[in-house]
């Protein structure tokens, strides 16, 4: 680790971790609510903790992807981060923020707009802490060395935040309503999110690659062109049935095909960049979280997308489980995945060791991703014969969803395999082994526990 600022990354790495934590558990309680629809009915509503669920989900992204910034952007720009004190207020803002809106959902408390039930006090001190953000590493990149990765994640940061604006915005005319919503909604993980996604995979892929820069950047520069041009019109595929006019149909149909180029683009760009790479680096694990996560993000954010965006299908398919699905899986592979492998690349570093319980780490990656393709497998089925069953012949949406408690069991089951997937992670990352004892007389070899990691 070659600048003390880095260190900033530790603490929201350890706090997106308990979120994390939080996200997996309340949604495995979630899960099960398909399968008993009164457990716990009368302590914790299922919409209460649906919103815990994905609230949770969204904070610990975010102080991920905030962690990532603080820990690559010294190290693009040669030079220390400008205002540690300033990064450390946000966590805190951040965190008060998040279990505020914990105790205000738990009282009933809440905006009602579905991802941005945040109450009123929350949302103005997310913004509050993502200005913060953006001032402490914009002047940080301005009076250090310019990169590509630091361009693009700059951009991407900037219109993240900047697209929060909207989430304040609540018309009275519904359509107009769903509108902002999905400025916020969509562009941030269909947009904005890929940016950040793109900017930190070649950060992670040119370390542990040691392929030329040169060549990173022009990838990187690709994959946001097209993350752009198929984002911002691809918006329109949410615009189907919200009450606009005819042509979003087409316009979204045809954008939202061009989506699944991106994720392609970087699972082709990780792949190529491990194949031209010509340096053997020990964080293995690291390596396979960075291609898991382009790989499964093609799958289900690509694919799995691409299979219910045409409006003919949407027709049909839209508010099923399809669409669960898809979200399930793409959040996973583009970010969830993405994150850890971050926090794999950083933490050695962070704390002056070489990677270890390696073997668990990547235990916990396939684990967690066996768990998350079988969840999608059941609930793409358990969403097809709803389409059909509900859909097309008509039948009772009760009736039909008594009929789905099969995949709603299965669905559980994995969701039990990520759950352990994710606490298996936690320890390997942060729980070192002890030293073996030493018989007297013998030579102490080096450890993992000692031996740092050299500079990179």
């Amino acid at each position: 680790m070659k600048y003390q600022t880095q260190k900033i990354a530790y603490p929201y790495i350890l706090c997106a971790l308990a979120l994390f934590a939080v996200q997996v558990l309340v949604g495995l309680v979630a899960g099960w609510v398909y399968v008993a629809p009164n457990f716990l009915a009368e302590i914790f509503p299922f919409h209460i903790l649906r919103m815990m669920h994905t609230n949770a989900l969204i904070v610990w992204l975010l102080l991920g992807f905030f962690g990532a910034a603080y820990f690559l952007i010294p190290e693009e720009s040669e030079r220390e981060i400008w205002s540690p004190v300033m990064a450390y207020i946000q966590l805190v803002i951040l965190m008060v923020g998040t279990l505020g809106a914990v105790v205000s959902y738990a009282f009933e408390i809440h905006g009602g707009r579905e991802f941005l039930e945040q109450p009123l006090w929350v949302k103005l001190g997310i913004l509050v802490a993502a200005v913060m953000f953006l001032i402490n590493v914009t002047m940080t990149v301005l009076q250090g060395r310019k990169t590509a990765i630091t361009n693009v994640l700059l951009m991407g940061l900037w219109l993240l935040s900047l697209l929060w604006i909207f989430a304040f915005i609540n018309p009275e005319n519904l359509s107009l309503d769903k509108m902002y919503w999905w400025f916020v909604v969509h562009l941030w993980v269909e947009a904005t999110w890929e940016l950040v996604m793109a900017s930190i995979l070649a950060f992670i892929l040119l370390k542990l690659t040691g392929v030329d820069r040169e060549v990173v950047e022009k990838w990187l520069y690709v994959i946001v062109a097209t993350a752009l041009f198929s984002g911002i019109l691809g918006t329109g595929h949410h615009y189907y049935w919200i009450g606009t006019p005819g042509y979003w149909q087409w316009l979204g149909s045809i954008f939202s095909t061009f989506e699944v180029v991106p994720f392609f683009l970087m699972m082709s760009f990780a792949f190529v960049m491990v194949w031209k790479g010509r340096r053997n680096h020990p964080n293995k694990a690291a390596l396979l979280w960075s291609l898991g996560a382009s790989t499964v993000a093609f799958f289900g954010a690509g694919v799995w997308g691409f299979l219910h965006t045409l409006h003919g299908v949407n027709f049909y398919s839209h508010g099923t489980q399809i669409t669960a699905a898809h979200g399930h899986l793409a959040f996973y592979g583009a970010y969830v995945a993405l994150n850890l492998a971050m926090f794999t690349y950083a933490m050695p570093l962070l704390k002056q060791r070489e990677p270890y319980n390696q073997v668990l780490n990547m235990a916990s990656f396939w684990l967690m991703t066996g768990g998350m393709c079988f969840m999608t497998f059941t609930l793409t089925f358990a969403g097809t014969i709803q389409t059909h069953m509900q859909r097309v012949m008509g039948q009772n949406y009760m009736d039909v969803q008594d009929s789905l408690t099969i995949f709603y069991v299965m669905r559980w089951g994995s969701g039990l395999a990520v759950v352990i997937g994710a606490l298996l992670f936690m320890y390997a990352l942060l729980v070192v082994r002890r030293k073996e004892v030493i018989a007297p007389g013998a030579s102490n070899p080096a450890s993992s526990e000692s031996t740092p990691i050299p500079a990179e």
